[in-house]
């Protein structure tokens, strides 16, 4: 099967059993500061499986898309992707465990045809020190399905990894107990670490076992956590059934979730019995690269490994520009210029010199068009970032080639050295190392370099955490009239650029606006000045801003603004500056806004605009205050 079939069949196995589908969120997390990106199916989810109602109902189904940095460096692998979509069910204070796990082990067994056989499962020992008690009603359940398919399924006691290693799977065991580390979930980690008012619970894993052979390396003994290769989580229930009280004691909730979570690509990777994540899930791009490169995937070692980080790296970058995401050098456009650099590192080492990635695109794009049929909307857009990303990274490489000498004095190169081969030139660390060695340099600080680098990015990462929900830092008064000012600029820059200008990004805290646009050109000082009038015009006729809910379609035939790659859901909440019928602006938007216009003039402030630059090939940005 396919990744569109399995998609399809577990949507509608769940669709049958009363659960609204819902669409996939955006890459871009929208009322998430703390992170960067959508890195799980349950992060958009969080507000309802805390107690908000969901628009849908207690039955919920998705198929979400989501992006992981930290397997960056992990990518060239068997298994680790950097984009991945996560097959959720949800129950929201609806059915339990004893509905949960009998529905995917049918959904897996019957309507997949897994081999139970091949099926082994985790569940939660129990904290005693936190008085939580093992979760042997879960087991008891995985009993009973083993058994009704013939099988006589024992369960065991493992505990931590290394005691995993330690004793190892013994004759007719399959359901095994863990410890908290393993089979407990909160946002906040183990049972100790969660604050008082946090929920939590109990979860149950599911693994597909390939069969393969024990590599001792990884410990002595084969479980299902170890990491050899031969065991592959495909799936997760998380039993959110407790909250933790002040006193640091645990009560049951009054209104208990199931939050499940199974990886669409590993799912696949059981079905087809390939332990390659890459030759199963990214096949048609590996066919272009085959044929760019003139080599086969898989003939040559060597080879494999540069193949998929290439194959990996694209369709993730493919993904999130759709969502919006632009390379740069902030923020998570530098995730995306990190794809597309690193996996042009890769493409050389294929023997692909040439600007070939934009072909890239409409593969992914044909692969994705059921589910997501944005890609094939916005292929042109697209080809177009990749491709001047590339052009740009070749013509770096090739000027930091004629510098790197400069760069490696006396036989040795600092961690300065380094870092600033790979900020300023875009060097890749691997391929520094690679000419260093060519070159006889035989020291380098790359300990320092990755000091460097961590500082660098936590100072990136620490301005996006202080975004709120729509680019807002907070909440405050301030905030609030310049998140009004930037629905008003947003506008002005339409009337005074053109009707093809859009939103690209923002940033908004109680001190400024920032607006990222797209726009080929610098702006006159005339066309600022235009801009900034005719803001301030509208701020001086006290405009009502009027917020109404409506359907996604009658939004968009309004004209309503909307941010590029995002996705909303069927109503919509929108914001107009004036009525909806009649309006100066109107905008997508979950607010908070001023209820009129004057409001921004308080204390006789107006709205200016203090810089304007360039953000990247295409976009502009604009900073301005209300003084």
């Amino acid at each position: 099967m396919t990744l569109n079939e399995v998609r399809t069949k577990y949507l509608k196995f769940y669709e049958a059993r009363g659960h609204a589908i819902i669409p996939s969120s955006s890459l871009v997390p929208q009322n998430d500061p703390t992170t960067l990106f959508t890195g799980s199916g349950m992060q958009p989810m969080v507000p309802y499986l805390l107690g908000k109602d969901h628009p849908e109902g207690s039955r919920i189904v998705d198929s979400q898309k989501a992006f992981r940095t930290d397997d960056i460096e992990e990518v060239g692998d068997n298994r680790h992707t950097t984009l991945f979509e996560m097959l959720g069910n949800w129950s929201l204070g609806d059915y339990f465990k004893d509905e949960q796990l009998p529905w995917v082990f049918e959904f897996l067994t019957d309507e997949l045809g897994l081999d139970p056989k091949h099926l082994y499962v985790t569940a939660f020992l129990g904290d005693e020190k936190n008085n939580l008690p093992r979760d042997t009603e879960s087991v008891e359940i995985w009993k009973r399905l083993f058994k009704e398919k013939g099988i006589d399924a024992k369960d065991a006691v493992i505990g931590s990894e290394a005691q995993g290693y330690e004793r190892g799977i013994k004759d007719g065991e399959r359901i095994f107990y863990y410890e908290a580390k393993k089979n407990w979930w909160s946002r906040a980690g183990v049972p100790e670490k969660m604050p008082a008012g946090e929920p939590g619970g109990p979860d149950s894993e599911i693994f597909f076992d390939f069969g393969t052979e024990h590599k001792p390396e990884f410990g002595e003994h084969c479980h299902p956590n170890c990491d050899c290769g031969r065991f592959l989580e495909i799936g997760n229930s998380v039993f959110m059934q407790y909250i933790k009280q002040p006193d640091g004691s645990f009560a049951l909730l009054p209104k208990q979730n199931v939050d499940f979570g199974g990886g669409l690509e590993r799912i696949v990777m059981a079905v087809t019995g390939s332990p390659d994540i890459i030759a199963v899930c990214h096949r048609p791009i590996l066919d272009y690269l085959e044929k760019a490169s003139g080599k086969k995937y898989g003939k040559n070692t060597a080879d494999i490994k540069s193949f998929r980080i290439v194959a990996d790296h694209m369709k993730a970058a493919v993904f999130l520009i759709a969502d919006g995401v632009l390379p740069s050098k902030n923020d998570q456009g530098y995730y995306v210029r990190r794809l597309i650099r690193r996996a042009v590192q890769h493409a050389d080492k294929l023997g692909i010199s040439e600007n070939v990635f934009a072909a890239i695109v409409r593969p992914v794009a044909d692969m994705y068009t059921e589910a997501y049929p944005e890609l094939t909307a916005k292929i042109e857009d697209i080809e177009k970032v990749i491709a001047e990303e590339e052009e740009q990274f070749r013509r770096s490489l090739a000027r930091g080639l004629k510098e790197f000498g400069r760069f490696a004095q006396n036989g040795n190169m600092s961690a300065n050295d380094v870092f600033q081969l790979v900020t300023t030139y875009g060097f890749p660390l691997e391929l520094i190392i690679e000419e260093a060695g060519e070159k006889g340099i035989k020291q380098i600080d790359t300990e320092g370099f990755k000091e460097l680098l961590k500082k660098h990015q936590d100072l990136s990462r620490s301005g996006s955490e202080q975004k709120f929900k729509g680019g807002l830092a907070d909440t405050e008064e301030k905030t609030v009239r310049l998140h009004t000012a930037h629905h008003l600029l947003l506008k002005a820059l339409q009337i005074v650029l053109g009707p093809e200008v859009h939103q690209r990004g923002s940033n908004i805290t109680q001190e400024r606006l920032r607006i990222d646009f797209n726009y080929g050109a610098k702006m006159t000082d005339e066309q600022k000045k235009e801009v900034e009038r005719i803001v301030n015009e509208k701020i001086q006729e006290d405009i009502t801003v009027v917020r109404t809910e409506m359907s996604k379609d009658e939004a968009e035939k309004l004209g309503a603004e909307h941010e590029f790659g995002a996705k909303y859901p069927d109503r919509v909440s929108i914001y107009s500056i004036g009525a909806v019928d009649h309006a100066f602006s109107i905008e997508f938007c979950g607010g908070p806004h001023v209820g009129h216009t004057g409001e921004l003039s308080i204390g006789g402030t107006h709205f200016k605009i203090l810089k304007e630059e360039a953000v990247s090939a295409g976009v502009r940005r604009i900073k301005a205050v209300l003084e």
